[in-house]
């Protein structure tokens, strides 16, 4: 066992003398101007750049040190301005749809707030003009009229004037009821039949065709009683100058006798 190892140090001995001989013996290059020590750069895509005997430089540009610019804005919009607008979305869509709906909506029930308050408004006025027409066919207090007696005498003539013809045609039972009821008005309650008579002629002037046809009737009328009443008077006259001429024959005739 000591006789290998005295073998083996004296085997080592004479190749560490070979090693040495052969690294004297290897041909170098020195550079004087090259880099004490080599170090891997940070950024292995980036290349910092050195002169001709492989020396880095001392001082790089900043613009060779900064990353690759982006594009500017007009290069950007330049490609832009190719493309086509985009079109709404559905959200936008559907908004546009739902503001429509709201507002016809809400016209709908304005209108309907309008109909409803333009019919309130007419039945309003339909009653102060009944309420007001029905006062204006009062009699003042100053006629003296009053209206119950004076409408139970006229609802008595109708029914007489009914009654009467009650057995005759139907033209006679329709008018003569009529006839009967507006002479007793005239005669018991003329302020109140006066009252009704211009509130009648007061619609019939809507319509020209009745209210000229009432006009001729009245007029044609009242020609009709001025006429009888002449012819009355004068058949009066008449009878008084008979009567009269008889009595004076008949005095004639008397005083003869004696």
């Amino acid at each position: 066992m000591a006789a290998r190892v005295l073998l083996q140090r004296r085997c080592l001995a004479p190749l560490a003398t070979i090693a040495l001989g052969g690294l004297a013996l290897a041909p170098a290059t020195v550079l004087a101007e090259g880099p004490a020590y080599k170090k891997k750069p940070i950024y292995d895509d980036f290349n910092v750049p050195t002169s001709d005997g492989g020396a880095p430089v001392a001082s790089v540009p900043i613009k060779v040190l900064q990353p690759e610019q982006t594009p500017s804005t007009a290069d950007q919009e330049e490609p832009a301005r190719g493309k086509k607008p985009r079109g709404p979305s559905p959200t936008d869509r559907l908004a546009v749809q739902v503001g429509k709906a709201r507002m016809a909506l809400y016209r709908l029930a304005v209108r309907a707030e309008n109909k409803v308050n333009e019919t309130m408004d007419s039945a309003f006025h339909l009653e102060q003009s009944f309420t007001s027409t029905v006062a204006s066919l009062a009699p003042s207090r100053a006629s003296g009229e009053k209206l119950m007696p004076g409408t139970i005498y006229v609802l008595v003539a109708a029914m007489a004037g009914s009654i009467i013809t009650r057995r005759s045609n139907i033209l006679l039972r329709s008018t003569v009821p009529l006839a009967f009821g507006v002479g007793a008005g005239w005669t018991v309650l003329p302020v109140t039949m006066r009252n009704i008579s211009d509130l009648a002629w007061k619609y019939e002037q809507r319509f020209p065709a009745v209210a000229e046809t009432h006009a001729n009737v009245r007029e044609s009328l009242r020609r009709s009683v001025s006429f009888a009443k002449a012819h009355s008077r004068v058949g009066v006259q008449y009878v008084d100058d008979k009567v009269t001429d008889a009595r004076e024959a008949v005095e004639a005739w008397v005083k003869q006798g004696k």
